[in-house]
């Protein structure tokens, strides 16, 4: 969902939009984190490198921060919720991203290392002044220009898990600079509010875009809302009717390759609440948009999967799901690739540390045959060996697996044509603890 950049401004068809912030919080105890899960996409809004408004969040909260570019994963310790951090980013955007003289966010930032100051310039008014602030973000802005590139300065997180191994283990660590402030490969954010060509503020009602396509957009923002509220018979029909519902709706979008686009997300989002069956769509993204080369997929539809999971551990259980039966249908390719794709969906925030955690602690036959399960389990055991040991110091044993078996089993593998057979040596093979599961826990939307 997207708000404005000053909410201040309570115009509808106020043009400059922003994504609301995602916050995801991950560890526990002293080792505990908020990764702001699409700053990439908020910073670019704004015009600003993603590092700005999350080192400014550091310095408000008096939390060390971690950027990881490479994986767009921008950290501040502690727990933060989203609204929290929605409200700081206000305070952000007040002091370095509004013109002080016309409030419009279409301004850039100049630093003169000579001067060691950092000057404003706004392209819809014209002005142009020194920034005035006493913040502690500006030293940071000095020392890391919105134009400069310090690639090799850069690291990431599953290095930082390792060094603290190895500090436990009596190995060495490289000296870091601010502790948890590394800084990460950036670019020059292109700023991505379109010019006002000088404008005055007074002819803003006269420069609205009415083009057949912004016409269009704006009033998808309007009814966006409204869609939750239609009346239908649909919610009379049983789930699985409900899910093939939303499985038409995805593959047609897919097919006309607009799943990309951030309005048909929200579509493809507000269907699945609508039809009462959000937790379980993903059973549905993974079947229609998994295949052999999952890798790049997961990558490619990032985004999508983010706006059903980030924060719902059930859902990503039932990703978990949809996973082992792309793994069994393109079994040869994918079985030895299993810790890497973990790895990737776990480095992309689509799967959470705890529920991956808990899904190796059970073997389930809900959506493949033990068998199968069973080798998945085993393939992933070297990436669940170092999950583990890359938690904090302070960490205790998980909680008892809350894998669950809902009281309505729906099926795919007709539809998915899954033909699994059983071989003498793997009826066989050692039994596995079947997952007898939990009541269904509430978790609300992204």
């Amino acid at each position: 969902m997207s708000v404005n950049v000053n909410r201040n401004v309570s115009d509808v068809f106020y043009r400059y939009k922003m994504p609301r912030i995602m916050a995801k919080v991950e560890g526990k105890g002293n080792g505990i984190k908020t990764v702001i899960v699409n700053m990439a996409e908020v910073a670019k809004a704004l015009g600003r490198p993603p590092t700005y408004p999350t080192k400014y969040f550091g310095c408000e909260l008096g939390a060390q921060t971690q950027f990881d570019f490479k994986n767009e994963r921008f950290i501040v310790n502690g727990s933060h919720d989203a609204s929290k951090l929605q409200d700081l980013l206000d305070g952000f955007i007040r002091k370095f991203v509004l013109c002080p003289e016309c409030d419009n966010p279409e301004t850039d930032l100049l630093v003169s290392l000579k001067r060691n100051t950092i000057s404003q310039g706004c392209k819809a008014c014209g002005y142009h002044g020194v920034l005035e602030s006493n913040h502690k973000l500006m030293t940071f802005i000095l020392k890391n220009p919105p134009n400069s590139n310090p690639a090799s300065q850069g690291s990431s997180l599953t290095e930082g898990k390792r060094s603290k191994r190895s500090k436990r283990n009596g190995e060495s660590n490289g000296d870091q600079e601010d502790q948890g402030d590394t800084t990460l490969e950036s670019s020059a954010v292109e700023n991505s509010i379109d010019n006002n060509d000088g404008s005055d503020d007074d002819q803003t009602e006269w420069a609205v875009d009415v083009t057949e396509e912004a016409v269009r957009a704006r009033m998808q923002d309007l009814t966006d809302g409204a869609k939750n509220m239609t009346i239908s018979d649909d919610l009379e029909k049983s789930e699985k009717e409900r899910m093939d519902i939303l499985y038409n709706l995805v593959k047609a979008k897919r097919d006309s390759g607009l799943l990309e686009n951030v309005q048909t997300q929200k579509e493809v989002l507000n269907e699945a609440e609508r039809l009462e069956i959000k937790t379980k769509a993903p059973l549905i993204l993974a079947e229609l948009l998994f295949d052999q080369n999952i890798l790049a997929q997961a990558k490619k539809y990032r985004t999508l999967f983010l706006r059903f999971m980030l924060n719902d551990k059930k859902a990503q259980k039932y990703l978990i799901g949809g996973l082992e039966q792309v793994i069994a249908l393109h079994r040869d390719k994918l079985m030895n690739k299993v810790p890497g794709l973990l790895k990737v969906l776990y480095d992309m925030d689509i799967l959470g540390e705890e529920c991956i955690i808990e899904w190796s602690e059970k073997v389930s036959k809900k959506y493949v045959a033990k068998d199968v399960s069973q080798e998945i389990h085993d393939k992933a055991a070297p990436f669940i060996k170092w999950l583990k040991e890359a938690e904090s110091e302070d960490s205790e044993n998980e909680d008892e697996s809350e894998y669950d078996d809902d009281e309505v089993e729906i099926e795919y593998n007709d539809r998915a044509q899954i033909q699994l057979k059983v071989t003498p040596q793997q009826k066989a093979a050692p039994k596995p603890a079947e997952d007898d599961g939990q009541d269904d826990v509430d978790i609300d939307a992204i």
